[in-house]
C-alpha cells in the first residue's frame, strides 16, 4: 500500500494513529473522498484489540480479543458482510449453569432462576436502571437532568440501594465485571447509564440470543481488519509507535518509528489512556489531559481450554456458566462453527484478573481449569491445549475490554472525549455514541471522525 504526497508538500493530507477497526475504517472513508492518508501502527499487525489465535485441531481460529456481534450492531455486520465474512450463532442450546451456594444449578435464559425473590429483585432493578438510561444522551451524558447526582455515585452503590436481596447485587456485579472489566464500585453510575443507552438496553449488553453475544465471525473477528487493510491504498507503517505530535493551526508533524510525517490533520484512534503517553507540542488543553488521567482500562484475561470435542453438549449444557465464588466468573462455548473441536472460554475480570495475572502461567492455568472442572466435571481437567491473553500486559493496549469513567469524570471532563483540538481528531470504540466500547462502535467512530476531518479540510481550503 502506498499514498501519494498531498499537493501542499505534506506527506499526506491526514495521518491516522492506530490500525484497529476505527483507524482502518476512517482511512477507507477518507480514501473514498480522495484524501491521502498514512496510517501509523505501533504493533507488527493490524486489529488492535481484535486478535485471532489458530486452534491446534482442524483449520480454524478462535479469538483472544473482541469477538461477538449483536442484532442491532448494523455497522460491523454490514462491514463483515461486505468483506465476504460469514457469521454463526454463539452456541446457546441446552441449560446454563450457576454455582449457587456450592451447588451447580441448571437454568434457562440470561438471569438464573434460582430464587423467585432474587429474580423479582433483579427484574425491578433492571427496569428502573433502563428507564434512567433512556433519559441519558450517550453523545452528551453530562447534559442529563440528573447528571451531577448520578455522576457522584458508583454503579455499585446504586445496585446496593435499589435491591432488597443479597443475590441481586451479586448478579449485577458479575454482569458489570463482564461488560467493563471492573467492579461496580469503580464505575460512575452516569457512565454506566450512558453506556447502556448507547447499546439500547442493559439486556442488550448481557444477553446472548438477541444481545451483544449473539453471533461470532466464522473466520475470527480479526479477519475484519485484516481484509480491510488489504483493500486500502494508503501507506500502512507497522511497528511505528507515535511518540510525539507537534500541532498548530496549519497542520501536524507526527513522530513515529523514527520518521517525521507532516499532514494537515491527524486522527488518533488508540485507547484514551494511551493518548496521554504521547508527547504533545504544545500541550493539550488541561481538560483533555485530566480526562485521560481519569479514564482507566478495565482488566480482563481471556482463557480458552481446547478439547477434542465440546463434551458439555452431551450433557445438555450450553457451556454458559456463572461462578460467583470462583476465579472464572463466566464461561461460554467458544467452539468453532463446524464443531471440529470444543473450546471453553472463561473470563478473569477486574480484581481477579489483576490478582491471577501476577501468578506464573502454569499456576494461573491450574486455577482456571479447576473452575472449569467444578462447573463441567472431570473431563474439563485435560484440555488438548490452553490459550490465554492478558491485555493489561500488552504494551500498546494495557487493558481490556474497554475504558470506563469513575465518579466525577463524566460531568467534569466528558466533553473532551470527542472534541477536536485544532487539527487533532479522536476516534475509537470509547468515543462512539452508539454501541460504545464494541466493534460496532469502533466502526461508527471511524466513519464519524473521517467525515469531521473531511469537512474541516474543506473549510480550510475554501
Amino acid at each position: 500500500m502506498s499514498a501519494d504526497s498531498s499537493p501542499d508538500g505534506n506527506d499526506a493530507d491526514v495521518i491516522v494513529v492506530g490500525a484497529g477497526l476505527a483507524g482502518l475504517v476512517a482511512t477507507r472513508e477518507l480514501e473514498a473522498k480522495g484524501i491521502s492518508v498514512i496510517i501509523c501502527e505501533a504493533r507488527e499487525r493490524v486489529g488492535g484489540r481484535l486478535l485471532n489465535e489458530p486452534l491446534p485441531i482442524g483449520d480454524q481460529v478462535t479469538e483472544v480479543g473482541g469477538e461477538w456481534v449483536g442484532p442491532t450492531q448494523f455497522k460491523i455486520k454490514a462491514l463483515a458482510d461486505e468483506l465476504g465474512l460469514r457469521r454463526h450463532a454463539t452456541y446457546d442450546e441446552g441449560d446454563n449453569l450457576i454455582d449457587w451456594k456450592g451447588k451447580a444449578v441448571r437454568y434457562k435464559g440470561t438471569i438464573p432462576r434460582v430464587n423467585p425473590a432474587v429474580l423479582a429483585d433483579i427484574g425491578q432493578a433492571q427496569l428502573r436502571f433502563e428507564r434512567m438510561a433512556r433519559s441519558v444522551d450517550p453523545a452528551a451524558p453530562w447534559k442529563a437532568k440528573s447528571a451531577e447526582r448520578w455522576d457522584r455515585q458508583t454503579l455499585g452503590a446504586w445496585f446496593a440501594r435499589n435491591t432488597a436481596t443479597a443475590g441481586a447485587p451479586m448478579m449485577f456485579e458479575i454482569a458489570a465485571e463482564m461488560i467493563w472489566g471492573a467492579e461496580p464500585a469503580d464505575i460512575s453510575l452516569l457512565h454506566a447509564l450512558a453506556y447502556t443507552s448507547a447499546a439500547g438496553s442493559f439486556s442488550a449488553l448481557i444477553d446472548v440470543k438477541g444481545g451483544a453475544q449473539e453471533e461470532r465471525i466464522v473466520e475470527g473477528s480479526q479477519a475484519v481488519p485484516l481484509r480491510l487493510a488489504e483493500q486500502l491504498k494508503s501507506q500502512l507503517l507497522l511497528e511505528s509507535p507515535v511518540s510525539r505530535i507537534d500541532h498548530h493551526g496549519g497542520g501536524v508533524c507526527v513522530h513515529a518509528g523514527g520518521r517525521e510525517l507532516k499532514a494537515r490533520a491527524v486522527i488518533v484512534t488508540i485507547p484514551p489512556p494511551l493518548t496521554g503517553q504521547i508527547d504533545w507540542h504544545p500541550l493539550l488543553p488541561v481538560n483533555r489531559d485530566q480526562l485521560v488521567q481519569r479514564m482507566p482500562h478495565g482488566a480482563a484475561i481471556k482463557c480458552l481450554a481446547v478439547y477434542q470435542r465440546p463434551f458439555w453438549r452431551d450433557d445438555g449444557l450450553s457451556g454458559q456458566a456463572i461462578d460467583p465464588a470462583g476465579p472464572v466468573r463466566a464461561t461460554y462455548d467458544n467452539s468453532p462453527a463446524d464443531g471440529s473441536c470444543g473450546v471453553m472460554l472463561g473470563f478473569l475480570v477486574g480484581t481477579r484478573a489483576r490478582a491471577l495475572g501476577e501468578l506464573e502461567p502454569q499456576a494461573r492455568e491450574a486455577e482456571v481449569l479447576k473452575g472449569f472442572v467444578r462447573m463441567f466435571g472431570a473431563q474439563a481437567a485435560q484440555p488438548v491445549a490452553y490459550i490465554e491473553q492478558d491485555w493489561a500486559k500488552e504494551r500498546w493496549t494495557r487493558g481490556c475490554p474497554v475504558c470506563y469513567m469513575p465518579p466525577g469524570a463524566m460531568t467534569a471532563h466528558g466533553a473532551a472525549l470527542r472534541e477536536p483540538i485544532g487539527p487533532i481528531h479522536w476516534a475509537g470504540a470509547e468515543t462512539a455514541t452508539r454501541w460504545t466500547g464494541y466493534m460496532d462502535g469502533a466502526v461508527s467512530s471511524g466513519e464519524d471522525a473521517a467525515n469531521a476531518v473531511a469537512a474541516a479540510l474543506a473549510r480550510s481550503a475554501a
